[in-house]
């Protein structure tokens, strides 16, 4: 019966078929091959083929003694033998053909053919095409609302979001029924082309044209506007749909709370918990994974620990991510005991360590120097079929240049060399900083050089490797050449840059540049620590101007910057060189006092004082 509509409301628009019997005795010749042998059989009647148009195949794919599946043999013959018909099948036999798949239910095939109409320009230059042929033709209710509602989903599988708009628009204007899952499509769509003004827009128009909004598709929105920044307004959509009955989830939640968490902002983090609690929304792994890291950061590990036994205590699933949260957070702050406790309990729970449990582990006792129990972590984690990547390797070379070992760190590089990776910034900057530490400058230097050569492009660490190296020869020229096209490259000196090159002035006699060199960083925002006060001091002290050196070692004091060994050993010597015995030896027992322990330097000058 649909198919006799669709065929009297083809007839009517195009009147010249009821006067040309010739065109349905075709048309009727084909439709009987079709059923009966097969598209292939239509080569061997050439006169068929070469009389066929655009009317001929719309009466075709009409004939209601057609299978859909033969109209849709049909229609592949055409489009794959283009040599032998004289046209291409036009948006109507399209549409035509979507019909016919829509009464034999192949929505699969369906949507197949409204994807070649979308990616076909010639075909379709405007979704008011199509509202011609709807109009003019095809007014069953269901069958319009489907394909529309389909076309809107292609529209957004092919980033054609403004035409997709205008068929949403279409059905809302025409009271056809929108599938929120369909809008679901097109939010997904948006968000993965980070089209974040469009996703809100869509989302207010889903509820202007009353689409059964659910928390899946508001979560999606909070997402975007997370992800491009805009957490404020996102937690206000929240609270706005909860209003509205649509309340949030755990996994909206979980997206403000991360989205705080990155900006640092701890009193947003705990009104979206008490916001939770209001929902009698539940925290689950993920939100106390968020948590941890939240005060791991901050390094409030007693908190992290509250937390975590929390989720023992409510008998939440700790997974080995979360776990290796921990045993990450107890490292970096150099808890290694409390690190290995929890690494045992993983193990005793029958959860498996990966290569990022050991990592952290590796990372740990490799900072408090003791690479033995580094070779161990890296020994077992290869028995326990773990490979080490380049991260591992990396933190090894760097634990071993911090000793001072730098035969071992080159036999770690080599080792990762062979393994197939390649040495990335990193490991050249932290081999040249080791060598550097053992006056091995040359050496340093090629290693940085060589890095160059090889197409990367040094960063701040390169740069101010080599500014130091260049300081330390007494280079100033290329010391301040390399300062500058530092800056020019894009690579914004820092601190550590610009106390290497007031070292290297201070040392030369050259206090007024480092003196400028000083005011500059401040004026960039830097402030002044206390290795930038030593290194001006050492200056003022080598050229027998203790007063300023006192003056600016009183100014440490003022500031409460804590001073180490070699503050102390560079004011010292300077005191006992200029014989004033009595206030290096106060300074001295200062030093004791606070813990610090004085090296061959402070014993060799006040004993020359002496």
């Amino acid at each position: 019966m649909a198919n006799q509509k669709l065929l009297q409301a083809f007839k009517a628009s195009n009147p010249t078929i009821l006067t040309s019997i010739s065109s349905q005795e075709i048309a009727a010749r084909i439709a009987k091959i079709l059923i009966k042998s097969g598209p292939e059989h239509l080569e061997t009647a050439p006169p068929l083929l070469s009389n066929l148009d655009s009317h001929i195949t719309n009466l075709v794919l009409l004939n209601p003694s057609l299978p859909p599946r033969c109209c849709l043999t049909f229609f592949n013959f055409l489009k794959r033998n283009q040599s032998l018909v004289c046209h291409k099948p036009d948006l109507r036999a399209h549409v035509i053909l979507i019909s016919r798949l829509f009464q034999a239910k192949k929505f699969a095939a369906m949507k197949n053919v409204l994807t070649w109409i979308v990616m076909d320009n010639n075909l379709l230059s405007s979704f008011a095409d199509m509202v011609y042929l709807i109009d003019n033709g095809f007014h069953e209710p269901k069958f319009v609302e489907t394909m529309c509602d389909m076309l809107f989903r292609v529209y957004a599988d092919n980033n054609k979001f403004e035409e997709g708009l205008q068929v949403f628009d279409y059905m809302g204007n025409n009271e056809l029924m929108i599938d929120h899952r369909s809008c679901i499509v097109y939010l997904l769509a948006l968000q993965r082309c980070n089209k974040v003004l469009m996703c809100l827009d869509f989302f207010r128009k889903m509820v202007k044209n009353k689409v059964d909004i659910t928390v899946y598709s508001m979560t999606i929105v909070v997402n975007v506007l997370c992800k491009k920044g805009m957490v404020d307004r996102a937690k206000d959509l929240m609270i706005e749909m909860s209003g509205k009955g649509i309340k949030p989830n755990v996994v909206t939640y979980n997206t403000l709370i991360n989205s705080y968490i990155k900006k640092m902002d701890v009193e947003r983090v705990d009104e979206m918990l008490r916001l939770m609690e209001m929902d009698k929304v539940v925290c689950n792994a993920a939100t106390y994974t968020l948590l941890i890291d939240l005060y791991g950061s901050f390094g409030k590990i007693d908190d992290a620990e509250k937390v975590f036994v929390e989720m023992h205590e409510k008998g939440i699933g700790v997974d080995i991510h979360l776990y290796t949260s921990m045993i990450s957070w107890h490292c970096k702050l150099g808890n290694m005991k409390r690190a290995f406790v929890l690494f045992d309990e993983l193990t005793e729970k029958g959860l498996h360590a990966n290569a990022h449990t050991y990592g952290a582990l590796i990372d740990g006792v490799c900072k408090s120097g003791k690479m033995d129990a580094a070779e161990i972590l890296v020994n077992e984690m290869q028995c326990q079929g773990l490979d080490v990547n380049q991260v591992i390797f990396n933190t090894l070379i760097n634990g071993y240049c911090k000793k001072g070992m730098i035969d071992e760190a080159l036999g770690v590089q080599d080792v990762m060399e062979k393994k197939g990776f390649e040495n990335d910034i990193f490991t050249y900057n932290t081999i040249a900083n080791g060598l550097c530490k053992l006056d091995r400058l040359e050496d340093a230097k090629r290693w940085l050089f060589t890095m160059i050569d090889k197409g990367i492009n040094p960063n701040a660490v390169s740069f101010t490797t080599l500014i130091d190296i260049y300081c330390k020869e007494g280079n100033l020229v290329e010391a301040e050449r390399l300062f500058q096209g530092m800056k020019k490259k894009g690579e914004k000196p820092n601190i550590v840059s610009y106390n290497a090159l007031m070292d290297g002035y201070g040392k030369k006699g050259k206090l007024k540049e480092a003196y400028q060199l000083k005011d500059e960083m401040e004026a960039m925002g830097i402030i002044s620590d206390i290795y930038t006060y030593t290194s001006l001091m050492h200056g003022e002290c080598i050229f027998g101007k203790i007063e300023k050196a006192l003056n600016l070692f009183n100014e440490v004091r003022q500031k409460g910057l804590v001073i180490n060994v070699v503050a102390y050993t560079v004011i010292i010597s300077g005191l006992s060189r200029a014989g004033r015995s009595d206030e290096a030896f106060r300074l001295y027992d200062e030093m004791k006092e606070a813990g610090l322990v004085p090296d061959d330097r402070v014993y060799t000058s006040l004993v020359a004082n002496l």
